[in-house]
């Protein structure tokens, strides 16, 4: 009996798969964070988190695809190559 082996992407999608996924896991955590301190554990608060982590999301993704690469440049500058052994 084989495993279920899930099939990989292409290489070439994980420049719009990283930020994808890293929007979704931070603004996630962030918009439930700010959510939960304005409104406190409550059922509003429930109710809420939803349409603000899908707000969050829209502006977060898009803002990640602009920025990410000039992050990675940045970085780039700021530390150095590694050491050939």
């Amino acid at each position: 009996m084989t495993p279920f082996r899930f099939r990989k992407l292409p290489a070439r999608f994980a420049t719009v798969l990283l930020p994808f996924l890293l929007s979704l896991m931070m603004t996630f955590i962030i918009s439930g964070i700010s959510t939960l301190l304005a409104l406190g554990p409550s059922l509003a608060f429930l109710r809420a988190w939803p349409v603000s982590w899908a707000m969050s999301w829209m502006i977060g993704f898009p803002t990640l695809l602009v920025v990410l690469p000039l992050v990675r440049r940045l970085v780039g500058k700021l530390v150095a190559a590694p050491e050939a052994r």
